[in-house]
C-alpha cells in the first residue's frame, strides 16, 4: 500500500493533471494564431510610400538673416537740468509789472462771463435807431442781448465787433509766465433754429 500511495503522490492528482493539460493546450491554441499574424511581409506598401516621399523634390530653405549687433545709445545728461528739482523761472511779478496788458480785476463781472464760449450760441441780431445788438443763448436755456463792449466767456472776452453772422471777441489769457496775451475768437450765427 505504501507503494501505491507513493505512486499516486508522484503522479499527482489526476484532476489537476487534466486541468494543467487543458491550460497548456489553450495557450498553444492562442499563441499559434498570434505568432502566425506576426510572420510575413505586410509592410511592403509602407516601404513603397516612404520611398516615393523621399524621391520627391526637396524644398530650399533660405539661410537665416545676419543678425546686426546692437549699438547702445550713450545718454549724456551732464548739460541737462535735473528733472527732480524745480525749474528756476524768471520773476513773474516783475514781468507782470512791466507788461501793460492785463485784465481789469476791479470791474463788475457780467452774466455771460460765467459761461465758457463753447456753451454760448449766437442766435440772431437786432437793430434799432442805429444801435446793433446780438442775441446770445446760453446752455442754461436763457437768452441774452449783448452790445459792443460787453464781456462774455471765462477768459475776459470783450465783444469788439457784431455783424449779422458772427460776434468777435478779444480774450485776455495768461501765458503761465506771469504775463497776459490777447487772443481773437468769434461766435458764429447758429443756423440750427
Amino acid at each position: 500500500m505504501k507503494k501505491a500511495s507513493r505512486r499516486l503522490a508522484m503522479m499527482g492528482n489526476p484532476m489537476t493533471q487534466f486541468t494543467r493539460r487543458i491550460i497548456s493546450c489553450s495557450k498553444v491554441l492562442i499563441l499559434v494564431p498570434l505568432l502566425s499574424g506576426c510572420g510575413g511581409d505586410g509592410m511592403q506598401d509602407l516601404r513603397e510610400y516612404v520611398t516615393s516621399v523621399k524621391s520627391l523634390r526637396q524644398g530650399h530653405v533660405e539661410p537665416l538673416p545676419e543678425i546686426k549687433t546692437y549699438e547702445s545709445y550713450y545718454y549724456d545728461v551732464a548739460d541737462l537740468r535735473d528733472p527732480f528739482r524745480a525749474e528756476e523761472k524768471s520773476k513773474p511779478a516783475e514781468m507782470a509789472a512791466t507788461g501793460s496788458l492785463h485784465p481789469d480785476v476791479n470791474r463788475r463781472r457780467e452774466t455771460l462771463e460765467s459761461f465758457s464760449l463753447d456753451s454760448l450760441r449766437m442766435v440772431g441780431t437786432l437793430s434799432q435807431d442805429g444801435e446793433h445788438w446780438a442775441i446770445v443763448a446760453a446752455n442754461d436755456k436763457t437768452v441774452h442781448r449783448v452790445v459792443l463792449g460787453n464781456y462774455a466767456g471765462l477768459n475776459h472776452g470783450r465783444i469788439t465787433r457784431i455783424s449779422d453772422n458772427k460776434i468777435e471777441l478779444t480774450e485776455i489769457i495768461a501765458d503761465g509766465l506771469g504775463s497776459w496775451n490777447e487772443r481773437l475768437v468769434s461766435l458764429a450765427l447758429n443756423d440750427d433754429n
